[in-house]
């Protein structure tokens, strides 16, 4: 099974680093630069999720998505676009339904960050801010009944923008634990390495 890393936007592959690397899988899993997946294409999350399906579409094994905010989103839509090509779902800080307040609080303060502080993130300053305008209307509420792969939902204890929505989408979802880490944030990947290795092992070891 190919398993597949997703970051988070504002993150890059090195994100998911310490975990592939503790749990074994770099012969076996890839983590993929969103950022490059849209080179030469405007950075609208249309394009993007083009580009991530068509890298999917060519994996002849049965895959397992693990994503963290947008790499959460981009799981989740294809999850639900090819339930059966997706054998297990890993969804950190996700949301099912993109907050539009959030969303344009964010945009209006990103506004204002020097062009340089976007260096570490791949996307430009530019591409960052016409990525997020075109997630806003994103919204899985009526096709999320479609996922049917075992799927573990996770959250921060600190992260509370995406709380409520982690709670619903594991209460939404066919067949979904979820898990609550405490004294963490949003990057899960980079604050808690080490125990979200340890839940990984544990879910992959179940289903």
């Amino acid at each position: 099974m190919k398993q597949i890393y997703l970051h988070g936007l504002g993150q890059n592959p090195d994100s998911w680093s310490k975990v592939i690397e503790q749990l074994e899988a770099v012969e076996h899993s890839m983590c993929p630069d969103l950022s490059k997946l849209v080179q030469g294409q405007d950075t609208t999350y249309q394009n993007l999720y083009a580009a991530f399906s068509v890298m999917c579409d060519a994996i002849e094994e049965d895959i397992c998505l693990c994503g963290l905010s947008l790499g959460g989103v981009l799981a989740l839509n294809y999850a639900i676009e090819h339930p059966e090509k997706i054998k297990v779902l890993v969804l950190i800080a996700t949301q099912y339904k993109m907050p539009k307040k959030l969303l344009k609080v964010q945009n209006a303060i990103f506004r204002f960050v020097p062009k340089s502080m976007f260096q570490q993130m791949g996307f430009g300053k530019s591409d960052f801010l016409k990525l997020c305008n075109t997630m806003m209307e994103l919204d899985f509420s009526d096709s999320i009944y479609k996922v049917s792969c075992p799927t573990l939902v996770i959250y921060g204890e600190k992260d509370r923008a995406n709380q409520n929505a982690s709670i619903e989408l594991a209460n939404m979802l066919i067949d979904a634990e979820l898990q609550v880490f405490s004294g963490a944030g949003h990057e899960i990947n980079i604050e808690a390495p080490d125990k979200l290795v340890e839940t990984l092992r544990v879910f992959f070891s179940r289903v």
